[in-house]
């Protein structure tokens, strides 16, 4: 009986350190799935982004027809401006104490252009899929809005792309991508999504550490 006992018990102890390890190998597996899948999702975010701060510059707003937002990074140029300081003759002061008297102004002289797409993209044509998902056996886009939001009776131009985290661990145990929503640490992605930008706030920002790369530039 003694010997079936111990029989018994190396067998529970070889099933609950099986499982243990299928635990912590399957987490393991998760976490590299995840890693790989953010940087890639975080890349177009922040092509994205660069391209929504392009038109805001330009026209003063941001774009939330993402085939609009194509086309004007192939059709539009920035324009190339120098500030330069100058003194000029300030006539109210040279009236009024009879000597010439002069002011310092700014002026801003126009340089020339330069194309967005090739100050944004160079020769790469990346931008024109940028609004896809880019993961394996996804057939998403990534959620694009723009608009304004009135702040002391002011409208501000404001936009917003995310994509779930759901959509991208698609294939993945929901348990773990369940857990994965409910992060809160500054080391990982919060909330339920990858996300630049806000249509409540004033922000441009990718909600990512900077581990994945910079989210504010």
């Amino acid at each position: 009986m003694k010997l079936i006992l111990q029989l018994v018990l190396w067998v529970v102890i070889a099933g609950l350190s099986y499982l243990l390890f299928n635990a912590i190998y399957g987490e393991v597996q998760f976490n590299e799935v995840k890693e790989k899948r953010y940087k890639a999702a975080i890349e177009n975010l922040r092509d994205l982004r660069i391209s929504e701060l392009a038109h805001k510059t330009v026209t003063g707003k941001y774009e939330g027809d993402f085939n609009k937002l194509v086309r004007f990074i192939d059709t539009a140029q920035f324009t190339l401006t120098q500030r330069r300081d100058t003194l000029v003759l300030d006539q109210e002061q040279t009236e009024a104490f009879g000597v010439d008297t002069y002011k310092e102004i700014t002026l801003i002289d126009t340089l020339g252009f330069k194309s967005i797409k090739d100050s944004l993209f160079g020769s790469s044509d990346r931008y024109k899929t940028m609004i896809n998902v880019p993961i394996d056996g996804v057939d998403s886009k990534f959620d694009l809005q723009a608009g304004t939001i009135n702040k002391n009776n002011i409208d501000y131009p404001v936009f917003q792309i995310k994509v779930l985290k759901e959509t991208l661990l698609f294939d993945q145990n929901k348990d773990y991508i369940n857990k994965e929503k409910q992060v809160v640490s500054v080391d990982g992605v919060n909330g339920e999504a990858l996300i630049v930008g806000s249509m409540d706030q004033i922000n441009t920002n990718g909600n990512w550490p900077k581990s994945y790369g910079a989210n504010d530039e």
